[in-house]
Order: structure tokens, then sequence, then C-alpha cells
């Protein structure tokens, strides 16, 4: 497993770039057994590798999903350790997608290779190199054409880093939607000499800001926090000190639960705006709605292995930000799990060796306990 590892992040593979990882673990599981499909979707600087590999073809199909690529570096300069090449620490390995997500590819390809030689029910892989950016050739690409090839799943375990404060504490089964705001106010130029002759958007923005800020969108419920907006930008672009500008900017996003749609919440957003000023531009871009999974028998017991490999109170939640099971959730049921997420995207990202382990005793536990019927 950790052999695997160091090879997927010695591989540059920022997203969109696969950095020929497809390929390498397509040779991996080939040789294993696994009949394996890498497609390419998209032309250019957007051309994503997508990987679905698949072993047996009796009984219900359990696919672990997941993505290769990673956000890049930064300053490799302030790393402490290289981050294109795995490092061992004591018990910690660096090195950029140890935590997100090349340590739970690994864990996974290592628990269906070790399952595959049982010959029972169905297992495969579903990989993309595009998750972390746009995503616009990854996933949704993907099962696109498993839907034209009539390929099914039955239930997907997504890889990502969802344990929060212990390894395995956090089972994700829903994840919150996401909206985008640019808003511009228009107002009209002038001398600060002359206010009365002028109208200053900077006035008029600040209040719809201070509106937007008290704006409670929703409470929460069982397995959602509250929805919360967060101004990101302020700009207008005035470089002077003598004149009042013509228009003022700003942009927002609101990360949101399933209680309102992303519709509603647009809806109310251009309420508010509009109680101030009615010179105004209000765009909106969905990345995603909010989403929950039934909880499923295997989903129960699931969560009763994590509790007793990682020894820790597990629970559900639907926290963070989104992912790839956006996607997946329209094909079949899922839950997402995966390494301690502190370190995600962080210069000297890390994980550790005994969570690594802890993952792959997970993985391969949940192969066994959903096909226990088959063997």
């Amino acid at each position: 497993m950790l052999d695997i590892l160091k090879n997927l992040i010695s591989a540059k593979s920022v997203s969109p770039n696969d950095a020929g990882l497809m390929n390498y673990i397509s040779e991996i599981l080939s040789s294993k057994g696994f009949t394996c499909f890498v497609k390419e979707f998209g032309e250019g600087d957007k051309k994503t590798s997508n990987l679905y590999a698949v072993h047996g073809s009796k009984g219900k199909n359990l696919c672990f999903a997941g993505h290769v690529d990673v956000v890049p570096s930064g300053d490799e300069a302030l790393w402490t350790y290289p981050p294109y090449f795995m490092s061992e620490i004591g018990d910690k390995i660096y090195g950029r997608g140890a935590v997100d997500m090349k340590g739970a590819v690994s864990c996974m390809m290592q628990a269906l290779i070790d399952y595959s030689d049982s010959n029972n029910g169905t297992v495969s892989l579903l990989l993309t190199s595009d998750e972390e950016a746009s995503g616009e050739f990854g996933m949704k690409k993907m099962l696109e054409w498993m839907i034209q090839e009539n390929i099914k799943i039955d239930f997907a375990i997504v890889g990502e880093p969802t344990s929060d404060k212990q390894m395995g504490d956090i089972i994700k089964i829903g994840r919150r939607g996401s909206v985008n705001f640019s808003l511009k106010v228009n107002g009209r130029q002038g001398h600060v000499a002359y206010p009365d002759l002028a109208i200053n958007p900077n006035r008029l923005i600040v209040k719809v800001l201070n509106d937007l800020q008290e704006y409670e969108i929703d409470s929460g419920n069982e397995f959602f926090q509250s929805s919360n907006l967060e101004i990101v930008s302020i700009d207008v672009g005035n470089n002077t000190s003598n004149v009042i500008p013509q228009s003022a900017n700003a942009r927002f996003n609101i990360r949101f639960n399933n209680i309102k749609t992303s519709e509603k919440i647009i809806s109310e957003v251009n309420s508010i705006v509009a109680k101030h000023t009615d010179d105004f531009e209000l765009k909106s871009n969905v990345s995603a709605e909010a989403f929950s999974v039934p909880i499923t028998d295997f989903t129960k017991e699931f969560l009763s292995l994590v509790a007793e490999i990682c020894k820790v109170d597990t629970k559900f939640s639907t926290s963070g930000g989104t992912s790839d099971a956006r996607f997946i959730k329209d094909m079949c049921p899922l839950l997402e799990f995966g390494l301690l997420n502190k370190t995600a995207h962080q210069i000297d990202e890390y994980t550790e060796n005994t969570h690594l382990q802890n993952l792959y005793s997970v993985y391969y536990g949940a192969i066994k306990s959903y096909h226990k019927d088959s063997i």
C-alpha cells in the first residue's frame, strides 16, 4: 500500500492533469484480474482522464470512488519536505495529496486487490483527475458514460478526508450546497465636496452587506448546521480621494443546507438588496445543491465498523465543502469516509501511517460486510 502511495504522490497530478496515474493504476489492477476502462473527456488544458475498474460480475457492485488530482503545492521552498515525494518521518507521511486523497486511493486499491482473490460479489474503483478544479470533464462525464454503457453500481464509498478531530470520528452522508454571488451597486459619480449632486454607492453597498450579514437563512436541522453567508471581497477601484465612485462591487458565498433550495435563497438575497436600491446587478452561480442520502442498513454497519477499528465515537455529518458525491448520489446510495482533514491543501500536508492502516482495515472490512451474503 505504501509503495502505491509513494508512486501516487510522486506524480505531479495538479488538476486536471493525471500525470499518467490512470494508466499506472490500470496496469496494477489489470494484473490482478480487474477490467479497466480509462476514459478521457475534454480537450487541451481541460483534458481529463478518468478510470473505472471492476472485478467480478455477480451480485451487487460495491464501488470505491475518488480522485488522483491535487491542488498546487504553492511555493515549494516553504515545504519542509518535497511536496511531490513521499517522506516518511516517524509515523507521519508527508507529500501533496497524502490526505486529499491519494492516501485513501492507495487504501482502496490495496483493499480491492486483497479482496479480489475471494471472487465473491462485484467490487469496483471509480476515479477522476478533475475533482479539485472545475469538475467539468471528471466524475459527471464519467457517470454519464457509465449510464450509456449500462454499468450499474449499487453502493459507493467516497474516500474524501472526512475525519475531523480524530481518525474515524466523521462519516458524511450528505453535503451542503454552495452558491456564489457577485453584486454591483450603481450610484452617481461626483465630487466629494458636492455630495448632493452624487449618489455614493459605498453607502448603499455597506447597508446591503450589513443586512446580508444579519440575514438568518435558517437554523439547521438534525444532520445539517445552519446555512452561512461569508463576504469574500469588497471592491470599488477608486484611486482618488476627492471622487465619489460610480459603482461598488462585492462578492459573497452562501453554504446552505437542504431546508431551502438555491433558487429560494437567491430570491431572498435579491429582495434584501432591492430594499436599498433598484439600480444594481446581482449574479449568482450555484456550484452544488445541498443533499443528504438515506441511512441504509449497510451505512449503519459501516459506522459500527469504523467505531470498532478506530476506537472512537463515530457520527454522521454533512459538514465541509463540496465533493464528487454530489454527482454519484444520483446513481446509488453512498457515504463518504477518509483520513483526517486538518492538513488537506496545506503546506507540509501529511497523514499518519497508523491512520492509513486503519483506513485500509475499514475499507477491507466494509467489502466483506457488504458481500457477506455472497460468501
